[in-house]
């Protein structure tokens, strides 16, 4: 490869250096791919890769960070960089991360609860229609250990469990994966409630009527029940008052 020019206009070098380190970065995606550098084996040295594509060591090191941020290759903090194969569950945190940041924004905890809905809704449908004994009898257990929770610190991560478990009936990764990174962190950014007894009374009951319709395999009801629980749960949540004298306790769903 050509070495850089750098006798180029500022706007002119910035992109001809994205452009040289994106093709470097596709090169070694393509050669960890093929096994050319094996899972966790070091990747060269950037004295190494300049010499080899005739680029500086800024475009290398943009190169290697292009890499590490398609996810194949981990490292940093001063140590050499690893080869990595990307799952799709290490893509998927990767782009929760992002979600995460903006999650303080109103439309985008909007368009979160709107993506829970579709999923949980859905769940609620297939849970109904397939379910199998096994699966009924982790969502009882989680039920009953959410009635144990109810007025305590520990009801919101028996709420996620029972949400959980009627979400692994779909046999879904991708959906457990997107469920598991985001409700968690939804519930977290919950406001505040004065009377968290209350809401979590109001929560569990709808659990076990989410539960009674799978077990009689009552499609519509589920769904139905699914539906109005997450609206009555997001509805609650914007209303919920805020305040350090408040209870510190966030609402139930």
């Amino acid at each position: 490869m050509t070495s850089e020019i750098d006798t180029d206009r500022p706007t002119e070098a910035a992109d001809r250096q994205r452009s040289v380190s994106s093709t470097i970065a596709g090169v070694l995606v393509e050669e960890i791919r093929d096994g050319t550098f094996p899972e966790d084996s070091p990747l060269p040295t950037e004295r190494a890769l300049c010499e080899r594509f005739g680029a500086s060591r800024p475009t290398v090191r943009e190169a290697l960070a292009q890499v590490q941020m398609r996810g194949f290759a981990r490292g940093g903090a001063g140590r050499r960089p690893r080869a990595a194969l990307p799952s799709m569950d290490s893509a998927l945190r990767a782009a929760a991360g992002h979600v995460r940041d903006v999650l303080g924004d109103a439309e985008s905890g909007a368009h979160l609860e709107q993506m829970r809905q579709f999923i949980e809704t859905g769940a609620a449908r297939t849970a109904a229609a397939r379910a199998d004994s096994l699966q009924i009898a982790k969502l009882r257990s989680a039920l009953a250990a959410n009635a144990e929770a109810i007025g305590t610190a520990e009801f919101a991560a028996t709420d996620i469990a029972f949400h959980r478990a009627l979400v692994a009936v779909v046999g879904n990764p991708v959906i457990l994966t997107l469920h598991d990174m985001f409700v968690s962190t939804m519930i977290a950014h919950r406001p505040p409630t004065e009377d968290a007894a209350r809401y979590d009374s109001i929560a569990h009951g709808e659990h076990r009527e989410i539960y009674e319709a799978v077990v009689a395999r009552d499609v519509l009801r589920a769904t139905d029940v699914m539906d109005r629980h997450l609206e009555r749960s997001w509805r609650a949540r914007l209303a919920a008052p805020r305040g350090p004298e408040k209870n510190d306790r966030s609402t139930g769903g």
